[in-house]
Parts: C-alpha cells; structure tokens; sequence
C-alpha cells in the first residue's frame, strides 16, 4: 500500500483517475473511496468494506454546482448547503436521471456532502468529478480515526493519506426529500440548527 502526504494532490489525484482505492482523512473520521464514473471501481470499495449491496456508497464534491450535476438541489436544499457546507452533513437528495442506478443501489436518492477538508477539495477540484467515499472501515467495525485504524481495518486498498481527522465524529446525516426534514443518523448538526436557517 502506498502512502501519501496531504500535500501530493496531483498524485493523489492521479492514483485515483487511475481506478485506485485510496483512505483519506477528512473534517470527521477517515474515508476511503474511489472516483465516480467506473462500476468496476464502485464494486472493489464495496468488496474491500464487506459493505452490504443495500447500503450505497456517500458521494463528496467540491461545490453546489458539482452537487447539481448529480442530485436535485432546491432553494432549501442550497439555503441549508450554504449555512453548513463545507461541514459534518450529509444530505440525502433526490438522484438526477444521469447517474446510473448501480450508484445508488437502485434507490431514487443519494447521500451527499461537501467536506471541510481543504485537501480533499483540491482532489475533486482536480478530477473535476465527485468522489465515492465512507467510513474507512469493515462494515459494522468500529470507525477509524488514525491511520493505524485504517491500516488494520484495510489492509488491502491501494493507498493512504497520512493525517489526522479533525471531529472525530462522523457527519449528521439528513433527509431533504421529503416536506419535513428528517436526521438519519445524529451527528455534530442538529435538526434546530437546521430549521433555524429556513
């Protein structure tokens, strides 16, 4: 497995246009992931987690706009994105037709979110396209925060990004779908502050 620093973006950039899978620290608990846009990528994430086929992979992206090429963003949608994104949220949204149901395991929504961590930005701003990521860890173990964690948790994945995750706490995850908002899973965002902003 390869390591790299936060500050090799182009290499990190490049390992993953070419189809590697890489963990990377970011503003909550370290993630590993791939890059959109190869079924065949998608499917080793999945197999190196032991992630169930029910469960579909979050994506990250940089911006709104990258987030508006893949899911349907409201004004609601972009009032609570420009009060908490870059942050510690999820957002559950509607797909757009162009995404390929194998992303999304066939369900009409996808999880989304915009990191605060500057370096992973940069990565996606580089691709140009989101990235597949989750928690860097086997399906229902325990979450890794360092990337000790991660090494004896994935043994197997391409690559790691060295660095510290900065909560500790994976992100609130909400459902926008729907008239009324709806937490999935508790995080550091609460559904008041949410409200608030509408």
């Amino acid at each position: 497995m390869r390591t790299y620093s936060k500050e090799e973006i182009n290499a990190v950039a490049d390992a993953l246009q070419n189809h590697k899978i890489i963990a990377l620290p970011t503003d909550t608990v370290y993630g590993v992931g791939v890059m959109y846009g190869d079924l065949k990528d998608l499917q080793r994430l999945k197999n190196a987690k032991h992630r169930p086929e029910t469960k579909p992979i979050p994506m990250m992206v940089s911006s709104i706009e990258h987030m508006e090429q893949v899911a349907v963003v409201d004004e609601r949608v972009k009032k609570i994105a420009e009060q908490f994104l870059p942050g510690a949220l999820t957002l559950v949204l509607k797909v757009k037709d162009n995404v390929p149901k194998e992303y999304t395991n066939g369900l009409d929504t996808i999880a989304i979110r915009i990191p605060d961590e500057p370096f992973i930005l940069r990565v996606i701003d580089e691709l140009n396209t989101p990235l597949l990521v989750t928690s860097a860890n086997q399906s229902g173990a325990k979450t890794a925060l360092t990337s000790d964690d991660v090494l004896e948790q994935l043994p197997d994945i391409d690559g790691l990004v060295l660095g510290k995750c900065r909560a500790l706490q994976a992100s609130t995850i909400v459902d926008c779908t729907q008239e009324k908002l709806k937490i999935l899973r508790p995080g550091p965002i609460t559904l008041e502050q949410l409200e608030a902003c509408l």
